[in-house]
């Protein structure tokens, strides 16, 4: 079988690539060498006698076992490299606790691409899991790393003081032309974004919490020779336990493949070094000009002194940053369907506010990046806002996050989006709802009393993206009367661009000008839902024993109850009732006369049957249903599961019954 040219051309990119991963060429030097001694008594060095001698040596036989080559289930020629993707990450083959175990992946390795390999070789010092060694799968640690937009996360393995970690992650190191060549050793040295490694924790019933993180320097492994480097990295802890660490984390870095000739390690520290000191400029920059700038916010008005106006918030790992730099465009490719997808989505994800030991159970306000939100798949108001005004700012929408108050005033965080003919609409980030603010006309309404808001915000101190920081300079402060005109300087002071451009692009905020991407949800919806009723069906057979009460379920009356759980989830979605007609009539036809029908629908953002089944208890309703005694009585109960992004799912139920 004769191979086109530029497959041979692939396939000898690869080979090399193999030899120089491999780290043999030292043998085949010596090899050469060896022939060449033996060619001056006589013998005659070729290319025959060369593959021969590598034979012996069982150089080839390594190279062709570390060569991707696959055949095509097409009967065609063999496919050799490809560009294919690299997994999520390379897992040991022992499985840590058999209950969380999966099946090992394998790596495939592009030709033409640079890649950082990083390994977690174990931890230490997790003092505060020391009495998880009694039961080590009934919490579990999970790995999550973040990497010029790519995101990967290991299996979850038992928590323990000293846990036992065995993942391995292939990080490719692209260019940003992309123009097809490997990233040079001196492109890689370009790269200024730094790995962010994330460790949460997984209990019992399913909640994650999150026990550290750190931002990882990689580039030093560009000056070693072998392209190879271990070292130990402490993770900190959250909010304002950031100075204690919360473990150690034991890494190796390699370059596949790696270049012949290392940078030197004075070129690197003196890049990292300088990059450093840029950053720490541009922060100190920024400071002079904010505390100037407020200063001239204050002189409009000594009010203005007691308004919610937050330039600065401190993020999980202790670092205070311009709030401007949290907000970023997301694009959620195929994942949502638009805005108000968007919104259903950021809605469903727990709130949750911070504490700290000792906080005499108030709240210390830690503003969590979005790789440490989509990570513990939980945060505050404020985690929320950021995340939905980023992906309506994906989408187009010109939108702000806003710091206020609500009712009792309360500190609040939602998002404001701005249309072309000057309208205003609210966004509440934890219920998904919209509220159109009504235009304020003071002349207008001058000698009548002022309708209530038809939303629950009180007061708003400031509104920001990732392009502007606009304080509220209005007389009053008050949501119902403000006017959105953020052009106007008498209604709001406004940051400079240039300023907010200076802490916001670049490899400033973690991650740099990279967002770690939305990945789709991995379960499979109807078989989550069949599960789920099926566990529902026997906690509700149970509990009605329990009452002296036999059980009979109505599997066509279950089925007739799916269409109603459609329409709340779409009205929920898009604000829209559609099928409440049909699926009314559908229940008449289903129930004999005389005979009366009662449900019960709940939502929830868990797939826990057994707190789902508490949850229901809890209504009276729901109570009354599944304790109905009379003649015929026939039990109905469906689950429908609606998956979104990053396993965000809205579950729902119907308990129903006729009697």
């Amino acid at each position: 079988m004769v191979l086109p040219s530029e497959k041979l051309a692939e396939l000898r990119q690869l080979i090399h690539n193999q030899v120089s991963q491999l780290g043999i060429q030292d043998e085949i030097r010596g090899c050469v060498d060896s022939l060449g001694r033996d060619d001056a008594g006589g013998r005659t060095l070729d290319e025959e006698a060369l593959m021969s001698a590598l034979e012996e040596r069982g150089v080839v036989d390594r190279v062709m076992q570390s060569l991707n080559l696959s055949e095509d289930t097409g009967g065609g020629e063999p496919c050799v490299g490809g560009d294919a993707k690299p997994p999520l990450h390379i897992p040991n083959k022992e499985t840590p606790c058999k209950e969380v175990g999966k099946s090992p992946q394998k790596a495939s390795l592009s030709p033409n691409r640079r890649y950082l390999f990083l390994q977690a070789l174990g931890g230490r010092a997790f003092l505060e899991h020391l009495q998880d060694a009694e039961s080590p799968c009934l919490s579990t640690f999970t790995l999550h790393i973040h990497f010029r937009g790519q995101r990967f996360c290991s299996r979850p393995f038992p928590c323990a003081c000293e846990p036992r970690i065995s993942e391995g992650f292939l990080l490719e190191l692209t260019k940003g032309d992309r123009d097809g060549r490997m990233a040079s050793y001196t492109d890689a040295l370009s790269m200024a974004e730094l790995v962010h490694v994330v460790l949460t924790r997984t209990n019992r019933t399913g909640e994650v919490d999150l026990v550290g993180t750190c931002h990882l320097q990689w580039r030093q492994v560009l000056a070693d020779g072998l392209g190879r480097s271990s070292l130990s990295v402490e993770l900190s802890g959250v909010g304002s336990e950031a100075a204690t660490p919360a473990g150690i984390l034991d890494l190796k870095l390699e370059i596949l493949p790696r270049s012949r000739e290392a940078l030197h390690g004075d070129i690197v520290s003196g890049q990292i070094a300088m990059e450093k000191q840029r950053a720490a400029e541009k922060e100190r920059l920024f400071l002079v000009y904010a505390k100037q700038w407020w200063k001239e916010f204050l002189q409009i008005r000594a009010s203005h002194s007691q308004r919610l106006v937050k330039i600065f918030a401190q993020d999980e790992s202790g670092k205070s940053r311009p709030v401007c730099s949290y907000v970023r465009p997301l694009r959620a490719g195929r994942l949502l369907d638009g805005p108000r997808h968007a919104a259903r989505f950021v809605s469903l994800i727990p709130f949750e506010r911070a504490g700290s030991v000792g906080s005499g159970g108030c709240c210390s306000e830690v503003w969590s990046s979005l790789h440490v939100l989509l990570s513990r798949k939980k945060g505050e108001c404020e985690d929320h806002a950021v995340l939905l005004c980023s992906l309506l700012l994906g989408f187009g929408l010109d939108s702000y996050v806003c710091i206020g108050t609500k009712a009792k005033g309360l500190a609040h965080a939602w998002v404001l989006t701005l249309g072309h003919d000057g309208s205003a609409t609210f966004w509440e980030s934890l219920t998904g709802q919209r509220f159109l603010h009504p235009e304020f006309d003071p002349n207008a309404r001058a000698g009548r009393p002022v309708p209530p808001p038809p939303h629950p915000y009180r007061t708003l101190g400031c509104l920001f993206n990732h392009k502007a920081f606009l304080a509220n300079a209005q007389p009053s402060d008050s949501v119902l009367t403000c006017r959105f005109d953020l052009h106007n300087g008498a209604l709001w002071k406004a940051m400079s661009p240039e300023a907010i451009k200076s802490v916001t692009q670049g490899a400033l905020p973690p991650g740099g000008r990279f967002l770690p991407p939305l990945l789709p949800d991995r379960a499979d919806p109807s078989l989550v839902a069949s599960q789920l009723e099926a566990e529902l069906r026997t906690l509700a057979a149970q509990h009605r024993e329990d009452l002296g009460l036999r059980t009979v379920w109505d599997d066509d009356l279950s089925y007739l109850l799916s269409p109603a759980l459609a329409a709340y989830e779409l009205e929920r979605c898009v604000g829209v009732s559609a099928g409440n007609e049909e699926f009314q009539e559908a229940v008449r036809s289903a129930v004999p006369e005389g005979h009366t029908f009662k449900g019960f629908p709940i939502q929830l953002v868990h797939r826990n049957a057994r707190k789902a089944f508490h949850a229901c208890l809890r209504s009276p309703v729901c109570s009354g249903i599944l304790g109905c005694r009379g003649d015929h009585v026939r039990l109905a109960v469906r689950v429908r599961v609606f998956t979104y992004p990053e396993d965000i799912s809205a579950v729902w139920i119907m308990f129903a019954v006729k009697y």
